[in-house]
């Protein structure tokens, strides 16, 4: 009276699992592709051709925080003279400039 009939059930193919889970994860890998890794790659890409692209009297932020004006661009190495304060210059590699500001863009509002 309180047992109910088992009736049998066909066999689970053993593809099914990995197809239910395959179309999400596709779609996953997508939305992280376009949404994080492709704007990533595109904001990098240019801050590399800004970084190449310096010239005398660009203001710059290195990675330590430090903004200075460019002074003089070697053609042949990968180091920039900056000017960090009246009579004190540094030199800096290219490759820890974290932004390049030309002469005339204003500086970005924290708002």
């Amino acid at each position: 009276m309180f047992t109910t009939p088992a009736y049998a059930q066909a066999a689970a193919s053993p593809m099914e699992p990995f197809g239910g889970l395959l179309i999400p994860m596709i779609l996953m890998l997508g939305i992280f592709y376009f949404f994080l890794i492709r704007p990533q790659s595109q904001r990098a890409k240019e801050l590399r051709a800004r970084v190449n692209a310096v010239r005398r009297g660009d203001t710059v932020i290195t990675s330590g925080g430090m903004v200075g004006k460019v002074l003089k661009v070697s053609e042949s190495s990968d180091e920039i003279e900056v000017e960090l304060a009246e009579n004190l210059r540094v030199r800096v590699v290219k490759g820890t400039l974290l932004e390049v500001r030309s002469k005339g863009e204003p500086v970005k509002d924290a708002t």
